[in-house]
């Protein structure tokens, strides 16, 4: 006998529904109690409900941007002079010895930077003009230059940023926040995920889903062009009464199955329906960037109908002055190898910059502007870095590019409870690797957690005989970066 069936024998209904964490007798109470439009009324008991941190935490939501494909801190942030002056010179040996790089071989060349770098802010830091944007809120960035990861490969250390694991099948940060802290709003999803440039992530869905988590917790892709959440809308014939009745009757036979099985997705089905008739009403109205106004729209440089990072950054502040708890921005085309132009560190970096650098910019002003940013915190980064030398197959090429690279990279927060204009750890001369203030992605995982109001150790779910977590069995809290 499974488990299943024997929580089925043991357990009556009344036990049932007494105990179960959805709420059914809420449920049911929820289509009578709504509005003239059949919007559903707040569900007691939903697991996306707002819940109490280990601790108050200085962030209440997060907006994650991760450049997909991993940009070129040494072109962007990590400013290295020495590194300029020795261009083209042959790597040192003895940075290579024991090295595996995902395209290169032999002793290949130094590569210094093309970008010219000027000392932003009050706080002087250094910042390429690729960023020009990014330049004038330089005092609000908490840049992290020591960031170090395991893998070198994008799917693996996508995962492994996202997940702790570089194998699939873990919960991904988002889905770990809404599990500990639900959602601000009861008729959006508790985390939402946003993709542009046309691509998934390397990780595919694995970096925003919910892995052995109620999959109530997983990222909701939501579309900046065209229908905003696919199958959402009804199909043609069936009106909103239609559709209520429909979901009724599956409430009902959801209802029958969760009593004899006892399965905790069940509940979810239930609260994913239930959630799904509220978004009808509430997504196309957030989703809709065209009732901003024309000053907003242009500081971003958005587009009502397109489907673009500006839009997204745009959509983005939208969602979490809405309630949304956890917002995931997929920007793709950051993969700087140097085997077509487009890919070129010098003006393919530009390019590529001048669709990020401006609306990133403008998403830390309007937060700091509506007195969001001080309880949002923004993080960005990529999965890796690059390498301070050529990539092996454009050696010979007229088009500058680089290596994968984890040893050492740059990533950035700004808002929720970090320290503005501040620079941590640092890097040899030549960019190679980490010679102050180390910080693994199990530390950063930790660090985010910790600001939510987590202690990463005890934010766990058992799962196959055993408590799991985030940041696995590593990662500390960086207290230096708290303000």
């Amino acid at each position: 006998m499974n488990d299943w069936q024997l929580r089925s024998l043991q357990a009556t209904r009344r036990n049932f529904l007494s105990s179960a964490g959805v709420g059914l007798g809420s449920l049911a109470l929820s289509t009578l109690l709504g509005d003239g439009s059949l919007q559903a009324a707040p569900i007691a008991n939903n697991p996306l409900a707002p819940k109490q941190a280990h601790f108050t935490g200085r962030a209440k939501r997060v907006i994650y941007l991760h450049m997909t494909g991993s940009p070129p801190n040494l072109d962007l942030y990590d400013y290295k002079p020495e590194l300029v002056r020795r261009n083209g010179e042959d790597c040192p040996q003895s940075f290579l010895e024991g090295k595996r790089f995902a395209f290169t071989t032999g002793v290949p060349t130094l590569l210094g930077t093309p970008q010219n770098f000027r000392q932003s802010g009050s706080c002087g830091m250094w910042l390429s003009d690729a960023l020009p944007h990014l330049q004038k809120v330089a005092d609000d960035l908490c840049v992290i230059h020591s960031m170090n990861t395991d893998q070198f490969n994008h799917a693996p250390a996508e995962l492994l940023l996202y997940t702790g694991s570089a194998q699939s099948g873990r919960p991904s940060l988002g889905a770990w926040t809404t599990y500990g802290l639900g959602s601000e709003s009861q008729n959006l999803p508790g985390f939402v995920v946003l993709i542009s440039s046309g691509v998934q992530p390397n990780g595919g869905n694995k970096s925003f889903g919910s892995g052995f988590l109620p999959s109530v917790y997983q990222g909701v892709q939501c579309r900046s062009q065209g229908e905003p959440v696919l199958y959402v809308t009804n199909p043609p014939g069936m009106d909103r009464d239609i559709r209520r009745l429909s979901l009724d009757a599956l409430r009902d036979l959801n209802e029958i199955q969760a009593d004899r099985l006892g399965h905790p997705e069940t509940l979810t089905r239930i609260a994913q329906y239930e959630l799904a008739f509220r978004m009808q009403v509430s997504v196309p109205e957030v989703m809709d960037i065209s009732r901003e106004p024309a000053h907003i729209l242009e500081s971003y440089g958005a587009r009502p109908g397109e489907s673009s990072l500006a839009n997204n950054c745009l959509l983005a502040r939208r969602l979490v002055e809405s309630g949304v708890r956890y917002v995931q921005l997929f920007d793709w085309g950051w993969d700087f190898h140097g085997t077509s132009p487009r890919e070129d560190i010098g003006e393919g970096l530009k390019t590529k910059c001048a669709t990020m650098d401006r609306p990133v910019a403008a998403l830390i002003k309007d937060l700091k502007q509506r007195g969001l940013l001080e309880d949002t915190l923004i993080v960005w980064g990529g999965e890796f870095g690059r390498t301070p030398f050529r990539e092996g197959r454009t050696a010979k090429g007229t088009v500058l590019g680089r290596d994968h690279y984890p040893d050492c990279y740059t990533m950035w927060l700004a808002g929720g409870g970090v320290k503005g204009g501040f620079e941590y750890g640092q890097t040899d001369e030549l960019g190679f690797g980490v010679t102050e203030n180390k910080v693994h992605v199990h530390d950063l995982q930790a660090t985010i957690l910790h600001l939510l109001g987590f202690d990463h150790e005890r934010l766990t779910y058992r799962f196959q005989g055993r408590d799991y977590r985030l940041t696995d069995v590593h990662g500390h809290v960086v207290e230096d970066l708290l303000a």
